[in-house]
């Protein structure tokens, strides 16, 4: 009988004796680096150059509004008057944003990879949209918290603290509504397609070519049809919610511009709560087709 020939070599290969970290540190890593992304963290020095100057721009807006209220003693913008101002720049952040986060692992035919770990099929574009709205509301609340620090140093004591507190307490919620509306429409449009391009031309599209239906609506004849106008675009969806649930806030001037909302301004907070739910469910049917093939 021959010899055996053959010959095992020791390369060095152990097993793995650590902790097995499950499903729910695979999404909390799916998140944080979601976050980063957004950011232009870890990524090159292209990929920064947007987001920080977007985030550049946010934090200049908030300190020149600070130094000026600071130097002539009254306020030129509320907390929510600043998420409103700042309104066009999270649109164009989202068109960056959400593509990155998305686009490129449908492009790039990673997401089996992903499916293949203790991850379930939800889980993977909830941590990306769970990413998107911290990003965004990061980006609206930090500069509000700059005016707030800068107000509460020139207040008059305490009490004028706490009232600068209760005018920003409702302001991040409302930042928050901001980011949660326009994530999880943003992250949709661009789970669509790996395209980059493509997804940040559609993202954009939606959020501004609504805008003229609703200044269509807001011409009809029936006043009904011009106090839900504001329903047919994201923008001034979040907005109309605003203005029923803070108008003080919104509107700081007697003869400031209001929208006539009419009855309607549980109607606009009620959609703008089925517009998200309705996003994130489309979403996670988007996923479970992918995952599926």
């Amino acid at each position: 009988m021959p010899e055996p020939t053959g010959v095992i070599h020791d390369i060095g290969y152990q097993r793995y004796t650590g902790s097995r970290l499950g499903r729910r540190h695979v999404f909390g890593a799916l998140y944080l680096h979601g976050v980063r992304t957004a950011f232009g963290l870890g990524r090159s020095a292209k990929a920064k150059i947007f987001p920080w100057l977007v985030v550049g721009i946010v934090l200049m807006v908030a300190a020149a509004v600070t130094a000026i209220r600071s130097r002539i003693g009254e306020t030129i913008m509320t907390y929510a008057q600043f998420a409103d101002s700042m309104s066009w720049l999270v649109i164009f952040f989202t068109a960056v944003a959400a593509p990155e986060l998305v686009s490129r692992d449908l492009r790039s035919g990673v997401l089996p990879l992903y499916f293949s770990r203790p991850l379930s099929t939800a889980d993977y574009p909830l941590a990306k949209l769970l990413a998107l709205v911290t990003a965004l509301f990061l980006l609206l609340g930090a500069p509000q918290l700059l005016m707030f620090l800068g107000a509460a140093f020139t207040a008059d004591g305490m009490g004028g603290v706490w009232d600068e507190l209760l005018d920003l307490l409702p302001a991040l919620l409302y930042a928050g509504l901001w980011a949660a509306v326009f994530a999880s429409i943003g992250l949709l449009i661009a789970s669509l397609t790996g395209k980059r391009a493509f997804a940040a031309g559609g993202i954009v599209a939606v959020f501004l070519m609504t805008a003229p239906v609703v200044a269509t609506l807001m011409i009809l004849p029936a006043r009904a049809a011009n106090q839900l106008a504001g329903i047919a675009s994201p923008s001034s969806l979040v907005q109309g919610v605003g203005y029923w649930t803070m108008r003080d806030l919104l509107i700081t001037e007697p003869d400031g511009f209001a929208p006539d909302l009419g009855p309607f301004g549980p109607v606009y907070a009620l959609v703008a709560v089925a517009l998200v739910a309705a996003c994130v469910a489309l979403l996670l049917v988007r996923y479970r087709k992918v995952a599926a093939r």
